[in-house]
């Protein structure tokens, strides 16, 4: 990513990011037919799969596996989608892709009006220094961790670790952590979308242990659910942890600015695209989150310059997890290695 950071730099002079939102207002409209097939498409697979995989039981256990391992593909989009509603970019209707998104919070294990307040409050706020701590990846700049205790540094060191940030990390998050309104404690409506989905949850496993005893939770729920939850908390990653992200003390951040100099263009093959329902395409999401996901690729296809801004394959992705820190000197996310160098 080191060598991207001219080109965003060059993007940035030629055209401010606030005149992006302008322009891209023009691709904002959804469209029920195609919102309803991209549904059709995720949803229908997705059900197929359960049942073939619970039928598989009867042959083989290890196909069991191996087809709740490929159903996560279709979780992971169905979150895909939930995400465009809590923006109200899916139906123009905001209370049908309210609701489709309280529906498909079950699935993902994802209470929908908690996930869609605290995602509005990282949109509000990423890159800034001063509002880190809601709908994000903990990051500390060099100085604070230099100030922290040997304890915490171990604690921070650890919580960096990709074995715990992509292993541990998202089964804790989508299995318990999302079952409280953490964060948002203090308002009811928080706490009746964490009860009712946790509800709603309750009666779909326990109607599948009645009909099928342990195996099929064992054997497809979780599988599906832990592989889409680390793919998703990979590519949450990626978007914003590189080396040349963008962040800034609060009075000098700027929205616009960070959105576009502060979210990756995530270049995958065709058919992870497909699947990941184009998220990769997140600097133009960060910059108009109303887009529908089906539409970002046409923002590419009309405007060159955004499909050379902040481009990232998968292989240069993984040297994303070696950054920990934010250098507020060199502006630019740093290993642990190299703070210590500086």
């Amino acid at each position: 990513m080191v060598d991207k950071s001219e080109v965003v730099s060059q993007l940035s002079e030629a055209r401010p990011a606030r005149e992006w939102v302008r322009l891209l207002a023009e691709y904002r409209e959804s469209d029920p037919v195609r919102s309803s097939f991209e549904l059709a498409v995720t949803l229908g697979p997705f059900l197929v799969l359960w049942v073939l995989a619970w039928w598989s039981m009867s042959v083989s256990y290890w196909l069991t596996f191996a087809l709740s391992l490929f159903n996560a593909a279709f979780l992971l989009r169905l979150f895909a989608i939930q995400h465009d509603c809590g923006h109200g970019a899916f139906f123009q209707s905001r209370t049908l892709s309210d609701w489709l998104g309280r529906a498909i919070g079950v699935l993902t294990l994802t209470p929908y009006d908690v996930w869609r307040r605290s995602h509005s409050i990282h949109h509000s706020s990423a890159g800034n220094l001063g509002r880190r701590g809601m709908g994000d990846i903990q990051t500390y700049t060099v100085q604070e961790y230099r100030a922290l205790t040997p304890f915490n540094r171990l604690i921070y060191r650890l919580y960096r670790n990709p074995v715990v940030l992509f292993g541990l990390g998202p089964g804790y998050l989508f299995l318990f952590q999302n079952r409280l309104p953490l964060g948002l404690m203090g308002s009811v409506t928080f706490w009746v979308s964490a009860l009712c989905t946790n509800a709603a949850l309750l009666v779909w496993m326990g109607l599948v242990l009645y009909f099928g005893g342990l195996a099929p939770i064992l054997l497809i729920f979780l599988p599906s659910t832990l592989l889409a939850a680390t793919a998703g908390v990979w590519l949450f990653y990626v978007q914003h942890q590189f080396e040349t992200t963008h962040w800034d003390s609060e009075q000098d951040w700027q929205l616009h600015d960070s959105a576009l100099k502060g979210s990756s263009y995530y270049v995958l093959p065709p058919v992870l695209q497909w699947l990941s329902a184009n998220i990769g395409v997140h600097h133009v999401h960060h910059l108009y989150s109303r887009i529908p996901f089906y539409r970002l690729p046409e923002v590419l296809r009309d405007h060159a310059e955004l499909a050379q801004s902040n481009r990232m394959t998968i292989r240069q992705s993984l040297q994303s997890v070696r950054v920990h820190l934010w250098d507020e000197e060199s502006r630019r996310l740093v290993s642990f290695a190299q703070a210590r160098a500086l």
